[in-house]
């Protein structure tokens, strides 16, 4: 499983919980800029899960950012995990698209709905969901909020990937 998203929207948090290891989080873009690998059970699975640099599309200009397109075309990932900041999700959705489009197994986490419920924004998940034809799920990561529906649908997803 691979994490992916722009900068400062809680990938590394994610990888933390998943995996009970610790990669630096802070409050500043640019923070993970290699890649780590841990492992973490989500149900009966174990899951390799990888934390990647941010970016902002499959067209890559950092370097950061070829390293995780590079990973993503080559490594042949069971499913991309691409987390979203629910305060800026029209600016996050584009590079949900090309993710879909690649034809890579996605789900899309839509992360820190505390903060944009705070700012009085509201995520329709399921709609979303649908239109995207991709699971999504809602988590404030942070606060460990929507951590255990996020690991159901992986693992619902793991098994609808093995039959």
């Amino acid at each position: 499983m691979i994490l992916v998203g722009t900068p400062n929207v809680g990938k590394s948090v994610i990888f933390n919980y998943l995996t009970g290891s610790y990669v630096t989080v802070s409050n500043y873009p640019g923070t993970t800029v290699e890649i780590s690998r841990g492992t973490g059970r989500i149900g009966e699975e174990m899951y390799e899960v990888i934390d990647t640099p941010g970016m902002y599309s499959l067209v890559p200009i950092t370097e950061e950012e070829r390293v995780t397109r590079t990973l993503l075309l080559t490594e042949e990932p069971d499913l991309v995990i691409h987390v979203a900041d629910a305060k800026n999700l029209e600016r996050m959705l584009p590079l949900t698209l090309q993710l879909k489009e690649a034809g890579l197994p996605l789900m899309l986490v839509v992360n820190m709905m505390d903060e944009a419920e705070r700012i009085g924004r509201f995520v329709d998940i399921d709609k979303l969901s649908s239109i995207l034809e991709i699971p999504v799920v809602a988590t404030a990561a942070a606060i460990n909020r929507g951590m255990k529906e996020f690991k159901r649908k992986v693992a619902e997803y793991g098994k609808k990937r093995a039959a």
